[in-house]
């Protein structure tokens, strides 16, 4: 396939592929015979009751369902209408499905994909509609991808479906509608592995997820004032492309982070600290996190507004950075 596509369709198209590939391969989710946000468009048509099973609203129920499944042959896709909806399915995801394969000394995997829709703020929802929370997944081990295009929406879902142990898709609900190149090959991305969505040579921007193209539009801006900006995309957050994001920092000298998970313990923290134990002699100012604030999402929007990261934030970090000298 060739031309432009909406991110859900790069989603659709994954699980399309997976499930006529792999008879394994099934859907569990709340409310998923509708077509979603357009992602489980033609699912249960083609594939029936038995691959795309709808479940009663618990999220412990469907998540430890999954991980039976799993064990016993399936290649599960767990889907989570909300980000938010993965902390009642703590135990299911943290004590079991990232740690069987370990405690059963390797003699099984656990090859399930949790396709978590949302991975941010916005309107003014607050309450359970605004987390982030794929840092406490990160934290637990357990393998996570957030695309920013259609084309890696479709590849990373592949490589998730195909992976043996538990991956967490982290889709931004913002992109949905956004509409990008095809992804021709219709091939998987292999985790691990980023891309440089600009090249640029005075400072090193690493965005994450719906951030990509603010920290693009960003970058666009600062070239008007001769400042060079490169826009490294992690895609894959755990396992990640260290060799990629160091090589960047490295020819740029300059690192600006940005992210939409809390500072503290957050996703930038971690990057703060690879960039600064592996880039310290040749950094030419301090690396710079712009993320959210370590508070819970308030109520509103104006106060929504005053505690997530921006491009405002970025441009004034970016400008700060290019200051040392």
């Amino acid at each position: 396939m060739t031309g432009e596509m909406p991110l859900a369709e790069g989603l659709n198209r994954a699980l399309s592929q997976a499930m006529a590939e792999d008879p394994a391969v099934l859907v569990l989710g709340e409310n998923i015979r509708g077509q979603g946000r357009g992602e489980m468009r033609g699912l249960q048509d083609s594939y029936g009751d038995d691959r795309v099973i709808d479940f009663p609203i618990s999220e412990a129920a469907m998540t430890g369902f999954g991980t039976g499944a799993a064990l016993a042959g399936g290649r599960p896709v767990i889907h989570f209408q909300i980000s938010s909806l993965v902390f009642p399915s703590f135990d299911q995801l943290v004590d079991q499905a990232a740690k069987l394969p370990l405690m059963l000394g390797g003699q099984t995997h656990v090859p399930v994909t949790y396709l978590i829709m949302g991975c941010g703020a916005a309107g003014g929802r607050a309450g359970q509609h605004s987390d982030n929370p794929y840092p406490y997944l990160i934290h637990a081990g357990i393998k996570s991808v957030m695309p920013a295009t259609p084309a890696d929406a479709e590849g990373l879902t592949l490589s998730a479906i195909r992976e043996d142990d538990p991956v967490a898709v982290f889709v931004p609900v913002r992109l949905m509608g956004m509409t990008g190149p095809a992804n021709e090959s219709a091939g998987a991305i292999p985790l691990a592995q980023g891309i440089v969505r600009r090249v640029g040579s005075d400072v090193t921007i690493v965005a994450v997820g719906h951030l990509v193209h603010e920290a693009l539009a960003t970058a666009e801006t600062l070239a008007a004032d001769g400042i060079d900006a490169e826009v490294w995309d992690p895609r894959s957050l755990l396992p990640l492309d260290r060799d990629a994001l160091i090589a960047s920092v490295k020819k740029t000298g300059r690192a600006v982070l940005f992210d939409d998970s809390h500072r503290s313990c957050g996703f930038a923290a971690e990057l703060s600290s690879v960039i600064t134990e592996t880039c310290f002699g040749v950094l030419k100012a301090p690396v710079k996190r712009v993320t959210r604030a370590d508070v819970t999402v308030p109520f509103g929007q104006a106060i929504e507004d005053e505690i997530l990261p921006d491009r405002r934030r970025l441009e004034q970090a970016i400008r700060t950075v290019m200051a040392w000298q």
